[in-house]
């Protein structure tokens, strides 16, 4: 198994720039090419410079499953019980500057400005290159948006798949990435907290993403021991903890 980590771009490249500069050759094969999901039309593999672009010119690195061992092992051999927190906020500051790139690549390449598009749209749109490089296929629950928060199914998880049953969370990454895209994408802070994990022995791995108060509640009660299924019911009961 290999999965992909981005190198994201600088969050003030203009999208002009980005196109000027595509390298990819089959831009010029598939000039209206909107969905990639073969490894071989999303990534260029340059041989000759030693280096991966994906179709937005972005460098690309190639790991393995022993990458992902040694960075999560190695995190918490130097850091202990922080290496959690140190993989959130680096997947919180991923989130947030490709929610910037990804802007740039939505309305270049759908010809419509984002915030007039359909949110399940332009949500498909982002996390597919995702998908193409490694970390899963995902299915998102928008219908208690309204109310301040959302839910998040992750099958097939590169960080859970490798660890294995650990009987812990261990997706910190995933969480950081979500809570930092979507802050984001509607530009006020939002949280995330994994409510199960394919590394407890579930069949799949499940965020909440939401204001700071929701994902206070749902800490507070994973806590206490309250399964995902128990604080969802929770949370869509409106119930919140008492100060």
């Amino acid at each position: 198994m290999v999965s992909a980590a981005q190198a994201q771009s600088n969050g003030s490249t203009d999208a002009t720039i980005l196109a000027q500069n595509y390298r990819h050759r089959l831009h010029q094969i598939h000039p209206r090419r909107t969905n990639h999901y073969s490894l071989r039309d999303y990534l260029q593999f340059d041989n000759q410079r030693g280096d991966i672009t994906d179709w937005y010119n972005q460098r690309v690195t190639l790991v393995t499953e022993d990458f992902v061992i040694g960075l999560v092992e190695g995190l918490e051999e130097e850091v202990g019980s922080a290496s959690a927190l140190v993989m959130y906020r680096i997947g919180e500051e991923w989130g947030k500057r490709d929610a910037v790139v990804f802007k740039q690549h939505f309305e270049q390449e759908y010809h419509r400005e984002l915030r007039k598009s359909a949110l399940t749209f332009l949500l498909e749109a982002w996390w597919w290159p995702f998908t193409t490089q490694g970390w899963g296929n995902w299915e998102v629950d928008l219908t208690e948006q309204k109310n301040g928060f959302m839910f998040i199914n992750i099958f097939d998880s590169v960080v859970a798949r490798t660890l294995g049953d650990v009987g812990k969370p261990v997706c910190y990454i995933y969480a950081g990435l979500f809570a930092g895209f979507f802050t984001g994408l509607i530009q006020k802070p939002l949280g995330c907290i994994e409510l199960q994990c394919y590394a407890m022995g579930e069949t799949y791995c499940k965020f909440l993403v939401g204001k700071q108060d929701r994902i206070d509640a749902a800490a507070f009660w994973q806590n206490e021991g309250a399964t995902a299924r128990d604080i969802e019911k929770r949370l869509r009961q409106g119930e919140l903890v008492k100060q």
